[in-house]
Parts: C-alpha cells; sequence; structure tokens
C-alpha cells in the first residue's frame, strides 16, 4: 500500500518577507560597492588624462572586465527575486529599477573605459586646449553619479530632482568645451583629430551624467510608481 508523505509545512509568511528584504538589503550593498568601482574608473581616467599616464588608462580598460562581472551578478540575484519572491507593488519595483541601475552603472564604466582607451591612443600627442572645462566636468558628473545612486537607496526625491538641476551645469560645460574645440578646429585644421579626440572625451563624460539623471529618476519611479520621461538616446 502506497502511503503520502507529509508535506513539509511552507515558512511562516513573516520570516519569508524578513529573509526577502535581507535579500534586498545586501543587493543594494553591491550596488553600492558597484558605484564604487565606477567611481573610480572615472576618476583614474580622468587622471590618466590630466597627467598622460598611458600604463593608469591601460588598468583602466582592464580592470572595466571587473564591473561588468558583478553588474552581471546584480542583474542575477534581481531574476532570482522575481522568480523566487513575486514581489508586489514598491518591491518589485524597486527590483526592477535596482536591475536598471546596474545597467546604467556598468554603461557609465563603459564611458570611463572609452576615456582610457582615447589616452591610449593619445599617447604623448600635445594637448590642443588646456585641460580646465573637462577636469571640472569629470567632477560634476561623478557627484551627480554618487548623489543619484544615494538619492536611490534613501527614496530621497528632493535629492534625485536636484541631479536633473545639475545636469544642466554639465550640460552647459559640454557646450563649453565644444564651442571652444569647434574654433580650435576652424583655426587650425591640422588639429581636427586631436581636437575630436577631447570632443570624444566631453561626450563620454555629458553621457555619464546622463545616466546619472535615468538613475534618478528611478528613484521617482520606484517611490511614486510614475516614470519620468528618461533619455531614451543613451540605450
Amino acid at each position: 500500500m502506497v502511503t503520502s508523505q507529509p508535506q513539509p509545512e511552507p515558512p511562516p509568511q513573516g520570516h519569508l518577507r524578513e529573509h526577502f528584504h535581507r535579500q534586498l538589503a545586501e543587493l543594494q550593498d553591491t550596488v553600492l560597492e558597484m558605484t564604487s568601482m565606477v567611481d573610480r574608473a572615472i576618476e583614474r581616467s580622468l587622471s590618466a588624462l590630466v597627467n598622460r599616464d598611458v600604463p593608469l588608462a591601460e588598468a583602466v580598460i582592464k580592470e572595466d572586465r571587473l564591473v561588468n562581472e558583478i553588474g552581471y551578478r546584480i542583474q542575477n540575484q534581481c531574476v532570482e527575486l522575481l522568480a523566487r519572491q513575486s514581489p508586489l507593488a514598491g518591491d518589485l519595483r524597486l527590483v526592477v529599477s535596482v536591475s536598471a541601475l546596474a545597467t546604467e552603472l556598468e554603461r557609465m564604466a563603459d564611458h570611463a573605459e572609452g576615456n582610457a582607451k582615447i589616452v591610449v591612443m593619445m599617447q604623448n600627442e600635445p594637448l590642443v586646449k588646456p585641460l580646465v572645462d573637462i577636469p571640472i566636468m569629470a567632477e560634476k558628473a561623478r557627484a551627480m553619479m554618487n548623489k543619484a545612486i544615494q538619492a536611490f537607496l534613501d527614496k530621497d526625491l528632493d535629492a534625485a530632482h536636484e541631479v536633473d538641476a545639475d545636469d544642466d551645469e554639465v550640460d552647459t560645460l559640454y557646450d563649453l568645451i565644444y564651442g571652444d574645440l569647434i574654433q580650435v578646429m576652424v583655426n587650425d585644421p591640422s588639429k581636427i583629430e586631436a581636437a575630436t579626440r577631447l570632443l570624444w572625451v566631453a561626450h563620454n563624460l555629458e553621457r555619464i551624467g546622463d545616466r546619472a539623471t535615468n538613475i534618478a529618476e528611478r528613484t521617482v519611479y520606484t517611490v511614486t510608481g510614475q516614470l519620468p520621461q528618461m533619455d531614451v538616446s543613451s540605450y
């Protein structure tokens, strides 16, 4: 005679929720770790440009793989949470947004890697313009990224909205750099290639600012359920 085995009782609902929120906390810690890595990549790529440090630039390029790996880990953890926990409402938006953040951070690291590759291309090539505005732009972009991530973790809508205003400053700097470099090309066509490289650097920094804005808008979505108009050109 075949008898059915008693089925284990499911864990209490409160225990499941506690475990879920502990996993969320661990996930957000990993986001902070990734943010620190990206911030370091941006800072080091700019330092490599200012100091014409090719070995440092090559190190940034090599370490981009580590950023990609942690990004994949975050996204896999998000998929696992969605599959196992089936979160609803605010928790669902949070998990989906964390996955989106990982993508934004990974692409910010790609922009830093792109600037490092430009340093390698330039080697000891003379600069066509003093590096005054580009370092300022880089610092503002880094600050935007860190503010956007902290606003997301704190669910701080006011700070998230501030990131939009900060992006206006980055865009203004980009327009200034763009205008100066175009004028360099007009005045001396032999400098077009070198000036174009610096334009790429400024463009990458402007993209980092745009992605920080996307992260800030994810904060608005997570808290309110409303997704503002995001910069689709960065995808």
